[in-house]
C-alpha cells in the first residue's frame, strides 16, 4: 500500500507540473486517493473520510488563513494610502543616480513587503515603483526583478503568516518556529546583500544607454505621513518584542496603518474597502491552504502512517552530515511545484517526516523553512517570480537562473543551522 500511495503521489506531481490541475484541486484529489488507499472508512469516526480529511482537514489551517487575510489586507492598506510608494520613493530620492544604493534601498522596501504579504502582492508594492527606479539609473533588468525577489524571500523568515501556517502544518508551537525564522533571517539578508552588490555591478548600465519599455505604473498618490510609514513595522516588532500572538499583532498593523492615514470621517469606509481587496488576494492562498490541510489529515491517518513511514525511514538519510548533503541535491526538488514545495505535495512529505519520528519536528520545520528561501524567490511558476519578472520585461527563467545559486546557498545554510541545532 506504501508502494501504491508514492505512486499516487507521483501522479499528482505530474497532474501539477502540466498544469493539467491546478495545485490546490490535485491537492484534494491526492488526499481522497490516499485515504482510500489507507482503507478509511467513508463516513463515521474521526479518522474517517468525510469526517477526517474533509471535515477535519480543511479547517487544520484556519489560523493560517486568517493571519494571511489579515497580511493582505495590511498589504492592500499599505497600497492605497501611499506607504509602500512612499518607502520606495524616499529611499529612491536618497540613492541618487547610484544603482547600488538604490537597489539596496529597493531590497530594503522589499523585505518589510515579504514580511507583511507573500506571492505576487509583495512583489507588486515594492516593484511597481522600484523595478522601474532600479532600470532608470542602470540596473539590468533581470537584477532588478531579482532584487524584489530576493528582498522578499529575506523578509520571509519574519512573515508571521509564515510562522502560524509552519505552526499549523507541522503541529510546532509558534515559539519553536519563531526561533527558527529569526535564526534564518540573518543568512538571507546578507546573501541577499551580495546578490544586489554584485549583480548591480556586473549587470550595471549607463542611464543614457537604458530603453525603458516596462508597464505603466499606477497613478502617484501623495506621500503618506512619516509616522505611518512604520505599518509594516509594528507587527514584527510586536510578535518579537512583546511576544503578541500573530493575529492581534496583524490586527494592529491595520489598524495603525488606518488611523495614521485616514481621515475619521473616511475610516470606516476605507477599512470595508481595503477589507474587500484583501480577500481577492487572499483568496488563492486561502483555497492552497484548505487543499493542504486535507492533504495533511489524510497523511496521518493510521493506514497512511503505517505504510509510509518504513518506506521513508528507509529513504531518508541518518546522521547530521548526510542530512545536509542529501537534501540540499534535492533543493530543485522545491521547484516548478515539486514534491518538497511546503505549499504543496511536500506538506504532505514534512507530514510523513513528522507523524513518523523519522526526524525531530524542530529539523522538519528548519528544513521547509530552508526550501521555502529557494521556491519562493527562484520558482518560476510562483506569481511573486513571475509578476516581478515579466514587470522588469525578462522571462521567468531568467530570474531563476540569476536567483538560484543564491537561495541554494541561504537554503544550504539553513540546512546546516537545522543539522547543528536539532540532529
Amino acid at each position: 500500500m506504501g508502494i501504491a500511495i508514492l505512486v499516487l503521489m507521483a501522479v499528482g506531481v505530474v497532474l501539477m507540473l502540466t498544469r493539467v490541475l491546478p495545485t490546490a484541486f490535485a491537492l484534494v484529489l491526492l488526499a481522497l486517493g490516499i485515504a482510500v488507499l489507507a482503507g478509511a472508512p467513508m463516513t463515521g469516526a474521526k479518522d474517517s473520510i468525510l469526517t477526517g480529511v474533509l471535515q477535519t482537514g480543511s479547517a487544520t489551517l484556519a489560523s493560517t488563513m486568517i493571519a494571511v487575510l489579515l497580511g493582505s489586507w495590511l498589504g492592500t492598506l499599505m497600497d492605497e494610502t501611499g506607504i509602500a510608494g512612499t518607502l520606495v520613493r524616499k529611499i529612491v530620492e536618497f540613492g541618487g543616480e547610484r544603482p547600488s544604493v538604490v537597489a539596496l534601498g529597493v531590497f530594503a522596501v522589499s523585505i518589510l513587503c515579504g514580511s507583511i504579504t507573500g506571492s505576487a502582492p509583495a512583489a507588486m508594492l515594492a516593484g511597481v515603483v522600484g523595478i522601474p527606479a532600479m532600470i532608470a539609473v542602470g540596473v539590468s533588468p533581470v537584477a532588478a526583478g531579482g532584487t524584489v525577489l530576493m528582498g522578499i524571500s529575506a523578509g520571509s523568515p519574519l512573515e508571521l503568516a509564515v510562522w502560524q501556517f509552519l505552526s499549523d502544518a507541522l503541529g510546532a508551537p509558534v515559539s519553536d518556529v519563531k526561533s527558527i525564522m529569526i535564526k534564518l533571517f540573518p543568512m538571507a539578508l546578507v546573501v541577499g546583500i551580495a546578490y544586489v552588490l554584485v549583480q548591480t555591478r556586473r549587470g550595471a548600465r549607463h542611464t543614457w544607454a537604458v530603453k525603458l519599455d516596462r508597464p505603466k505604473a499606477r497613478v502617484r498618490r501623495g506621500d503618506a505621513p512619516w509616522y505611518a510609514l512604520l505599518s509594516p513595522l509594528l507587527p514584527i516588532v510586536l510578535a518579537l518584542g512583546f511576544a503578541v500572538p500573530i493575529v492581534p499583532s496583524l490586527l494592529a498593523g491595520v489598524v495603525y496603518a488606518l488611523v495614521t492615514t485616514t481621515k475619521w470621517g473616511e475610516l470606516s469606509g476605507r477599512g470595508l474597502r481595503s477589507l474587500y481587496k484583501a480577500f481577492d488576494v487572499a483568496a488563492p492562498p486561502i483555497a492552497l491552504f484548505v487543499a493542504i490541510g486535507m492533504l495533511l489529515a489524510a497523511v496521518k491517518l493510521p493506514g497512511a502512517k503505517g505504510a509510509l513511514t518504513p518506506i521513508v525511514a528507509s529513504i531518508s538519510p541518518s546522521g547530521a552530515v548526510w542530512f545536509v548533503v542529501v537534501f540540499a541535491a534535492l533543493v530543485p526538488l522545491c521547484l516548478f511545484r515539486g514534491p518538497l514545495n511546503v505549499f504543496g505535495l511536500g506538506a504532505g512529505v514534512a507530514g510523513v517526516l513528522v507523524t513518523g519520528g523519522i526526524y525531530p519536528l524542530p529539523a522538519v520545520v528548519g528544513l521547509m523553512a530552508s526550501y521555502n528561501q529557494v521556491f519562493s524567490v527562484s520558482d518560476p511558476t510562483s506569481t511573486q517570480t513571475v509578476w516581478a519578472s515579466q514587470y522588469a520585461g525578462v522571462r521567468p527563467e531568467r530570474a531563476m537562473v540569476s536567483t538560484l545559486p543564491y537561495t541554494w546557498l541561504v537554503g544550504l545554510g539553513g540546512m546546516v543551522l537545522t543539522a547543528v541545532l536539532y540532529l
